[in-house]
């Protein structure tokens, strides 16, 4: 996705996890907990994977992403597709993405990542790729015509 940014990766959390579980450490019945909403999320919003489940190894995995954000409202906090987020990211300006892995089979969960998506990712004015400052002088223009902004306030510097 165009806008991603400020990715957080839980892999190393997931692995020190799995390794005290696998040590006997922490049981399989604490890992294992995902509630029934998230598996239900999980069926109908989530992306299957190529990965087997880490604990049972019955079944593949499944991404869940949970979306959180000031514009969002309501919607805070839903599942969505994968399939979705693209068009979010272009209509609001900033909201954040947690992906959860899920096994159907022995309700295995975990939080694998976390990033922001949204317009405000992308190059705006101040980015200016050509140099020449066009993107600024057209942003600068007031909607009713006239001089951009930036040259009235260099001639009241004068």
């Amino acid at each position: 996705m165009r806008t991603q940014r400020q990715l957080v990766d839980y892999s190393l959390k997931k692995r020190a996890l799995l390794r005290e579980v696998f040590s006997g450490r922490i049981g399989v019945h604490e890992v294992c907990d995902a509630s029934p909403y998230l598996k239900n999320a999980a069926r109908f919003h989530g992306e299957p994977t190529e990965h087997r489940c880490p604990v049972c190894r019955q079944e593949n995995l499944t991404h869940v992403h949970y979306i959180y954000g000031d514009e969002l409202r309501q919607s805070a906090g839903q599942a969505r597709s994968r399939a979705e987020l693209p068009g979010l990211a272009m209509t609001l300006r900033e909201f954040q993405v947690f992906v959860v892995e899920v096994c159907q089979a022995c309700s295995w969960n975990h939080l694998i990542e976390q990033f922001l998506l949204g317009r405000d990712g992308l190059a705006g004015p101040s980015d200016d790729v050509t140099g020449d400052g066009a993107a600024m002088a057209a942003a600068a223009v007031p909607p009713g015509g006239g001089e951009p902004v930036h040259r009235r306030r260099r001639e009241a510097q004068r």
